[in-house]
């Protein structure tokens, strides 16, 4: 057991600066009508479009939101918004690259997680059941601890 300590930001000065890169997903599952509205956009606008700048801008603000994260230099994200009416889902898979010291897992899962939340929002006024889940590390690479896949 690790003695209770002061929170604090890790050094990564001594750490070599690499390529890296991180996919995270997370799905938003509803009722495939409530689903087939979202898809179909509402007087706000697209929300499958404002889903993507959600997480493109939460990937930019993830060392604001959660303490232990470096500002990271990011040189690159996408952001695939793919939606599933039939079955009434919709995954947000989001994929950050950065040369740095420090990898950028928590970015790709902000950014996932945010996306998400942008759907749930438009979501809700049709299925007020709709849930968030399966917010997940798909895949990184670079850094000291290598690469690393999910099994599913």
């Amino acid at each position: 057991m690790t003695e209770n300590k002061p929170a604090r930001i890790v050094d990564v000065g001594a750490k070599a600066v690499t390529d890296r890169e991180a996919t995270a997903e997370a799905t938003i599952t509803m009722s495939p009508d409530a689903c087939a509205h979202v898809i179909a956009g509402t007087p706000k606008g697209n929300p499958i479009e404002a889903a993507r700048i959600a997480a493109l801008q939460a990937i930019k603000r993830t060392p604001e939101l959660l303490p232990f994260c470096h500002p990271v230099a990011v040189t690159g994200a996408e952001v695939l918004v793919e939606p599933d009416a039939a079955a009434g889902r919709i995954r947000v898979v989001v994929t950050v690259r950065a040369t740095d010291r420090t990898g950028v897992e928590m970015e790709a899962l902000t950014g996932a997680a945010v996306g998400a939340l942008c759907l749930y929002d438009t979501a809700k006024a049709e299925d007020r059941t709709a849930a968030i889940g399966d917010v997940r590390l798909v895949a990184k690479s670079g850094g000291r601890s290598g690469s690393y896949r999910a099994n599913r």
